[in-house]
């Protein structure tokens, strides 16, 4: 009764079972690997060798691999070949085998045990295609990532000047920041001349990203430009611009923005006249000649476009030469510098412009495009800064 047990899970084990003699005849085969293969017992036994059954591409790996290796450590486990069915199928299988000895340590046959792995194959051939289809869609997702970039870059571009003007005695720079590579930024500025050596000039910031934000950004700014040919008044500039976002965006989203609006009064030997308003932004950097840095109000007013009919006042200032003004938007300031949340802060800058003055615009601009350069992923907003310097 054991033996016949044993002899019953030999021939219908969940695996198959087959004895070779040395030069791969086959012997004995169980039933479960004949019903696999659809042979019969006696087209087998005695008639083909273990490699018979294999692909071709299964059986030069048998010979030139498998057997050597077999013959060299007298076992091998865990091999994925292909074995070919009586009808042509191919049946995925893993295959280990162990060489039978004598007592007197001489082999005798060669014992093999095959697993059916068309479970397993289809399985990595879906993990393929699913790695496959993964890869493509990433690369598909990375290119459409570049066509955005390159689509936000040029929308980008589009809404600042290429190269800004420079008035007689005068030197002039401007930095713009992206925080992402992927959205447009609601940052602007502009400086443009406006006759007689007097020029306009403003810095401003739209309420959010985007598109919508992009489209307020490029009405904000050809109404600052527009409107001052009118009335060259720094307070109705600002006004008129007020008028027109509040009207064109009077919506539950209605948009936004914060500026700073200036005209710069003709070069004489004492510097500049500067006039200049401002509507919810933050106040200006003074680098004097001396070597001093100092905030200078340029603001006080409302944000520009939430209410009807706002009033802005006005500041003058004499610009002597050597001295830098710069205006910034607050992506300058609101940039994180700790893993705790802590922003860079107003007190910050102006240590920092102290320790860069006196400077010329293109040298404080410089070192100001360093400084943002090194907020990494700090830099959570958009940040645009222009300066303006009387040259002596």
């Amino acid at each position: 009764m054991l033996e016949d047990s044993a002899d019953d899970l030999y021939e219908n084990a969940p695996c198959g079972n087959l004895s070779t003699l040395l030069d791969g005849t086959i012997a004995r085969i169980n039933r479960t690997l004949l019903g696999w293969l659809g042979y019969g017992r006696d087209e087998v036994v005695g008639r083909l060798r273990f490699s018979d059954l294999l692909t071709v591409g299964g059986k030069i790996y048998y010979e030139t691999h498998y057997a050597p290796l077999l013959s060299l450590q007298g076992e091998v486990g865990g091999v994925a070949l292909d074995l070919r069915a009586k009808d042509g199928r191919k049946l995925p299988v893993l295959v280990t085998s162990a060489v039978k000895t004598g007592d007197d340590g001489r082999p005798l046959l060669i014992r093999t045990t095959v697993y059916d792995a068309r479970d397993r194959r289809a399985y990595e051939e879906e993990l393929l295609r699913a790695r496959r289809a993964a890869e493509a869609a990433e690369r598909a997702a990375h290119e459409d990532r570049q066509r955005l970039q390159k689509l936000v870059e040029g929308l980008q571009r589009s809404l600042l000047p290429q190269q800004l003007p420079v008035p007689p005695a005068m030197d002039v720079a401007a930095h713009y920041q992206a925080a992402s590579a992927d959205e447009v930024g609601g940052d602007f500025y502009d400086l443009f001349p406006l006759g007689g050596d007097r020029w306009g000039f403003f810095l401003g910031d739209v309420c959010g990203k985007g598109v919508e934000a992009a489209a307020v950004t490029a009405l904000a700014r050809y109404t600052l430009r527009a409107a001052t040919v009118y009335d060259p008044d720094p307070a109705q500039v600002l006004s008129n611009l007020n008028t027109v976002l509040y009207q064109e965006y009077l919506s539950d989203d209605h948009r936004f923005c914060t500026v700073v609006f200036g005209i710069l009064g003709p070069a004489t030997t004492e510097g500049r006249c500067l006039t200049v308003t401002g509507g919810g932004h933050p106040p200006a950097l003074l680098l004097t000649a001396a070597g001093t840095a100092e905030y200078v109000p340029t603001s006080g007013g409302p944000l520009v476009g939430m209410l009807p009919g706002l009033q802005f006042t006005t500041h003058t200032y004499l610009l002597r030469p050597a001295d830098t003004l710069i205006v910034y938007t607050d992506g300058l300031t609101d940039a994180r510098i700790d893993d705790a949340n802590g922003r860079y802060s107003h007190e910050a800058l102006l240590e920092f412009a102290a320790s860069i003055a006196p400077a010329s615009a293109t040298a404080a601009v410089a070192s100001l495009a360093g400084l943002l350069a090194g907020f990494g992923a700090g830099l959570d907003d958009d940040a645009a800064v222009m300066a303006l310097t009387v040259t002596p």
